[in-house]
């Protein structure tokens, strides 16, 4: 609650820099007085109130994050990471089979806690992992709807990363070391349901008239990332079977705007009750691989696993399940040319290894963003987003004038002939085009759209996907 004499001083300004007193969702600025609060917006608990709330720019400009699937089901490591649920609930025939062959008569998931050791685990080495692939924000699995907790939660005695398994704050090491080593943006994803929470499962009997789980688990387990852990993306999942009046959402939402440490940077998705997909929240997910390939009217994220079948690490994956670099890199400028954020999936091991595959994944995309992340990074989505000559071009733009817009054509395939036709672009006499890490300009023909002349491939050091920067586009 603020003070007195805040408010005080606040009218005070207001008085005399301002004109007239800011209403609805305004911002106040005071350059003078460093100590005065930049925002003085409250948003109340309806989601008229909180949709109202612009959106963080650090979260646009962006583009490209890291989601990190690393819990109980690691050890496993069979399946997915619903290997719980899918094994004592839905008794799935490969999983029950895999248990009988495996493991001995009455075994059961709270005992792979134990090998859940993380021995190997150095976050000043996953750091230095993820600054490398280009990324700018990590989103790390809190608690997964198992409800093993990486953080020694009060809500979570004898399930959680400090009580059991690798007995250390898993997560605050990786939160430290994400902001000593890179400057990258910490985020926690966050399952608001647990499957078999006797708590949880009192309430679905009572059709959720009751609130046992949510006052005693969900709300004071959120309450405990935030203000221990200072998150800067809350990845709410596991809310479909209840509203958001029976997880008490919005409230939690406007504490979170209004008083919260993080409250002017955080950013929080879609997932917050039955039926809110899709309507509330900073930025939308819509579905798991959500990627539509058209403009979007609001700001969305294409949250995707590097292995297209799991989401955590799986011991059996062929290298076939993994996504190779042309598809990673072909996903993240079909992603950005339509207004959206790309979500990389990655699983650690039980070890806390990032497996190989991973990094190579990783590494790899840092290496292309580092010569193309121009046409990435706080760019905008064009008038087009992708073209009719040539397939596999996606576009993005900077500036927003008709006559000083820069656009980037990213190109998935490079024209055999070495002649690049585009029809979207009209170009203007003295405008510029040149390749992203060739740094010359190239010819130039304005002839039913534009042909454009490519340098030799083999001195091109770009992979995967090129570049072309044109200045000066008119349409």
């Amino acid at each position: 609650m603020r003070s007195a004499w805040l408010w005080l001083l606040v009218i005070e300004l207001l008085v005399v820099a301002v004109p007239s007193v800011p209403t609805g969702n305004e911002i106040l600025t005071v350059t003078s007085f460093q100590n005065i609060e930049a925002n003085i917006t409250q948003y109340t608990p309806t989601w008229d109130s909180l949709d109202s709330r612009l959106l963080p720019q650090w979260y646009d400009e962006a583009k490209i994050g890291i989601f990190i699937h690393w819990g109980v089901f690691s050890v496993p490591s069979f399946g997915s990471e619903w290997f719980w649920n899918e094994w004592k609930d839905k008794k799935l025939s490969q999983y029950v089979d895999f248990m009988k062959k495996n493991y001995p008569p009455g075994f059961t998931y709270q005992d792979f806690a134990s090998d859940f050791t993380a021995e190997f685990y150095n976050p000043d080495d996953w750091a230095e992992i993820f600054q490398s692939s280009g990324a700018r924000y990590i989103v790390l699995t809190s608690k997964h709807h198992e409800g093993y907790t990486l953080w020694p939660s009060k809500t979570a005695f004898s399930w959680n990363a400090v009580d059991v398994g690798p007995h250390r704050d898993l997560l605050g090491e990786l939160s430290n070391s994400i902001r000593k080593k890179t400057d990258l943006k910490f985020g926690l994803y966050h399952s608001l349901y647990e499957w078999f929470n006797p708590l949880y499962l009192h309430d679905k009997n009572n059709n959720f008239t009751t609130q046992l789980f949510v006052k005693q688990k969900t709300i004071p387990e959120l309450y405990e990332l935030v203000e221990n852990y200072y998150p800067e993306v809350i990845w709410s999942d596991g809310e479909w079977e209840a509203t958001d009046e029976y997880w008490t959402s919005k409230e939690f939402i406007a504490w979170l705007y209004n008083e919260s440490p993080v409250k002017d940077t955080v950013v929080v998705n879609d997932r917050w009750g039955k039926g809110d997909v899709g309507k509330h929240g900073d930025y939308y997910t819509y579905s798991d691989r959500y990627n539509p390939g058209v403009l979007q009217p609001h700001k969305w994220e294409n949250c995707m696993t590097i292995d297209k079948q799991s989401w955590g690490f799986r011991r059996n994956a062929r290298l076939s399940d993994y996504l190779t670099m042309e598809e990673l890199v072909q996903t993240l400028a079909q992603t950005v040319s339509c207004g959206g954020n790309l979500l990389m999936n990655i699983g650690p091991t039980k070890d806390g290894i990032i497996a190989p595959i991973y990094e190579e994944r990783l590494r790899g995309m840092g290496a292309w963003l580092k010569i193309n992340g121009e046409a990435i990074y706080s760019t905008k989505p064009w008038t087009y987003q992708n073209d009719t000559f040539a397939s596999g071009v996606w576009y993005t733009k900077r500036g927003s004038d008709v006559v000083t817009t820069t656009v980037y054509a990213i190109t998935l395939n490079w024209p055999k002939n070495g002649i690049l036709k585009l029809a979207a672009p009209r170009l203007v006499q003295n405008s510029t085009v040149t390749l992203l890490g060739h740094g010359q300009d190239l010819q130039w023909l304005s002839r039913d759209g534009i042909q454009i002349w490519l340098p030799n491939k083999a001195k091109i050091t770009s992979e995967w996907a090129w570049v072309i920067k044109m200045t000066k586009v008119t349409n």
